[in-house]
This record gives C-alpha cells, sequence and structure tokens, in this order.
C-alpha cells in the first residue's frame, strides 16, 4: 500500500464529543498504517468566520488559515469529520470554508470562457457525518445533507470525495461506538 500525507481535519468546535473521538481513530488508524498524518481541530483555529464582503474583497487570511491551506497543498488525502446540524455542517465550518476555499487557492475561474480550473485536484477525500437519526431517514426527509461537502466544495477544488454518514449515535452504546471507532481505525490505516 502506498503511504499517504494525510490531514485529519475535526470540523466540530468541541474535540470531546463523538466526532473527535472518531477522528482520533481515523488518525490513530493512519498512523498505524505508516501515513504521515497532521491533525488540524476547528475549536483550536483563531479566525473569523465571516466573508463580510463576499468575493469582491479578499480579506487578509488569519494566520490559522493561511497554515490550513498549507495543509490542505501538502495532502495526499483529506478526512474531515464533523456532525449534521440542521441538514449541513456547523456554521464555524461553513464560515472556515467561506474564508479560506478561495480563489487562486482551491480554483481560479476562467477569464475568457464558462467554467473553473480545480486546484487541489489529485486529493482523495473522506468525509465522515456524525448524526442523531438514521442516514436513511435523514436522507428521505430532507435530502442528501452532504452534496454541499462532497460536490460544491471538495470536489469543486477537485478533491475525489467519498462520504461516510455514521448514524443514529443519540443513544449510542458503549458497544456501537467502540464498532465505529474500529471502522475509522480502518479507514485511517488505508487512508481511504
Amino acid at each position: 500500500m502506498q503511504k499517504k500525507k494525510v490531514l485529519v481535519f475535526l470540523g466540530h468546535s468541541d474535540k470531546e464529543t463523538l466526532c473527535g473521538e472518531f477522528a482520533s481513530a481515523y488518525e490513530n488508524g493512519a498512523r498505524e498504517g505508516g501515513h504521515e498524518v497532521r491533525r488540524v481541530n476547528i475549536g483550536d483555529m483563531q479566525f473569523d468566520p465571516i466573508l463580510h464582503k463576499g468575493y469582491k474583497v479578499i480579506q487578509e487570511l488569519e494566520p490559522d488559515l493561511c497554515k490550513l491551506q498549507e495543509d490542505f497543498r501538502w495532502a495526499d488525502h483529506i478526512c474531515i469529520v464533523y456532525p449534521n446540524w440542521w441538514g449541513t455542517m456547523p456554521a464555524i465550518l461553513k464560515g472556515l470554508f467561506d474564508r479560506f476555499f478561495i480563489p487562486g487557492f482551491a480554483f481560479r475561474f476562467n477569464k475568457d470562457k464558462w467554467g473553473w480550473q480545480a486546484l487541489l485536484g489529485g486529493r482523495t477525500g473522506r468525509v465522515v457525518i456524525t448524526m442523531d437519526q438514521s442516514p436513511m431517514l435523514s436522507r428521505i426527509l430532507f435530502g442528501d445533507n452532504s452534496n454541499e461537502i462532497r460536490s460544491a466544495i471538495l470536489g469543486f477544488a477537485g478533491v475525489n470525495t467519498k462520504v461516510t454518514k455514521l448514524g443514529p449515535l443519540k443513544n449510542c452504546t458503549p458497544e456501537k461506538k467502540i464498532t465505529l471507532d474500529k471502522k475509522l481505525f480502518e479507514m485511517g490505516k488505508r487512508a481511504k
């Protein structure tokens, strides 16, 4: 198996959650698999998540956002773990993408014709979304809650991304937690 540079990103502001535990299981698996690993927790970052002027004026990036851009460029494989809140990612995570997934880093619009260049191509991604209800029931009732991150964000930038939805977790038993930790550990080990 080819060794990869793996970025594990926790998109929940609290590390002491199931999301934090699953991100750690993935990270530990990647290390066990011999991959080079970097870990970033959104809750440890300092940045303004509000895009005050849209993209007509690019705000100066805070050091933590510059470092995250460097980590994304460095990585062969990116794993992002976050909870499903109100059918999407937490607002702080969406604000992070608004701020650091900017033209010239993640993509470049073609000036003379329609379309864009995806600047993060050649990378793979794994998004792990935790839910308090069944992923199947959520999809039936509310639609696909992963399209935004898989296609419109990471896919737009060229990252070939797969999604794993874990739920229902509201009353997760210790046995189920162990099973899911092992699943994430094995995914990390294979950097898949």
